[in-house]
């Protein structure tokens, strides 16, 4: 972080004199003005709902220009990453700052892997849960209780526990989020297996069972460690602000990682792809995709396109075109290109790719559409989805988290308010109200 020679000036109309700030110069991306000392300057807040034009925190770790649709982790493009290199090679890189060499995956994936079973006594916690319970309920309750049974990683001040709870949480989370599923089928748990990777680990989890033997197919757990890594990082998002903000109190680790699986919850946020499959189910047919469509032009319809567009990506998501790579792979080898749901989505996706109105507006097909597809097509249940969000995007909050633990300039986070409530007055007796 340099600071500019240029300085910001704030002058006001009323005659109060004016201030100068400094100006920090990211390696990438807009100048930051430092208004820190705003308040004890002035006597005055900023104003900014939803942080649309506040920093938070200077970070290394994600970097996302809007406009361009470019999303890197450490430098690096997620178009490079989905291709040429696998999940556990990018939490390391999230983690560490670059991707490792052979000996280095070989030894973190090795840790992480034999790390991977839960204590025996977490099976009580799922049995205290309705079998019904929403998958996103029961994960937030099991991972904050993982603080319960590692007391011997919680100091947050220790860097070699802050790297122990990070391979934990990137550990058990599969194992955690496929207990959920198995639960929720009245199926019995099925244990982790060291001799598999990562995403073909959580796919036997998923799918084995006592009766006959789950063959990994290794074009699906590619497809599910594309999911992992698309999915990683993305930046100062609600969920690693709120995973930031719970840290910033000094909570444990769990506890952070429970808080960003409860906000990734919303449907706003992590529900993105839950959302598009419903929008595809209840569309129903393609013969039914004309009308659909003048709905969501109709703007007192109050019918929206889920799936498509983007937030922060003014121009195109970078991680839909990889995405939309990977969902044609996986139909092909499941031979579902007739299903009707997928010939749904396609035809779907095609027009909206051809329509001046949703091209003018920028509405491309994002990560969810595709992942949505992607999920359902390998046999993930739509309630899962936003797990499985959760569980590729703990990396991305554990290296957030770690970063902010580490920074000097890291302060318990305390936002401002703009009050417009009553003045001070007084409270009556009750018989005079």
């Amino acid at each position: 972080m340099n600071i500019s020679d240029t300085k910001a000036t704030l002058s006001f109309s009323d005659g109060s004199p004016s201030l100068e700030f400094p100006i920090y110069k990211g390696t990438v991306g807009p100048d930051v003005i430092d208004i820190r000392k705003l308040y004890a300057g002035s006597g005055k807040f900023t104003y900014d709902p939803g942080f649309m034009s506040t920093a938070a925190c200077n970070s290394s770790i994600t970097y996302i220009d809007g406009d361009k649709g470019e999303l890197l982790y450490r430098g690096y493009p997620i178009e490079q990453l989905a291709v040429n290199a696998d999940f556990m090679e990018s939490c390391y890189l999230l983690l560490n700052g670059e991707l490792p060499n052979a000996a280095q995956k070989t030894k973190f994936v090795d840790t992480v892997t034999k790390h991977t079973m839960v204590h025996e006594q977490m099976q009580f916690f799922f049995r205290g849960f309705r079998r019904d319970a929403h998958p996103m309920s029961v994960l937030v309750g099991t991972v904050g209780a993982l603080a319960s049974f590692y007391h011997d990683s919680l100091d947050i001040n220790d860097p070699r526990h802050r790297e122990v709870s990070a391979i934990r949480l990137i550990a058990k989370m599969p194992t955690l989020v496929a207990m959920t599923y198995k639960y929720s089928v009245g199926q019995p748990f099925v244990y982790p297996r060291n001799d598999l990777s990562y995403s073909a680990n959580f796919m036997h989890m998923m799918f084995a069972n006592p009766c006959e033997e789950y063959k990994v197919n290794d074009v699906l757990v590619r497809a599910l460690d594309r999911i992992l890594i698309l999915h990683a990082d993305h930046e100062q998002n609600a969920s690693t602000s709120t995973v930031r903000l719970a840290g910033s109190s000094g909570a444990n680790p769990f506890a952070c990682i429970a808080a960003g699986i409860a906000c990734l919850w919303g449907p706003a946020h992590g529900g993105a792809n839950e959302a598009a499959l419903n929008m595809l189910k209840e569309i129903g047919t393609v013969e039914n995709i004309p009308a659909f469509i003048e709905q969501v032009k109709d703007k007192n319809s109050g019918v929206k396109l889920m799936g498509f567009g983007h937030r922060v990506y003014k121009n195109f998501d970078p991680r839909a075109k990889l995405m939309r790579e990977t969902c044609y792979e996986v139909l092909q080898e499941l031979g579902l290109q007739d299903d009707p749901l997928f010939k749904l989505a396609m035809e779907l996706e095609k027009i909206a790719l051809n329509d001046d109105y949703f091209v003018s507006r920028k509405l491309y097909p994002n990560v969810d559409f595709y992942s949505g597809i992607v999920q359902s097509a390998l046999g993930i249940p739509v309630s899962l989805f936003t797990g499985i969000f959760a569980m590729a995007r703990t990396i991305g909050w554990i290296a957030q988290w770690n970063e902010m633990i580490a920074d000097p300039e890291q302060k318990i986070g305390r936002p401002r308010q703009l009050f417009v409530g009553s003045t001070t007055r007084e409270v009556l007796p009750l018989d005079k109200r």
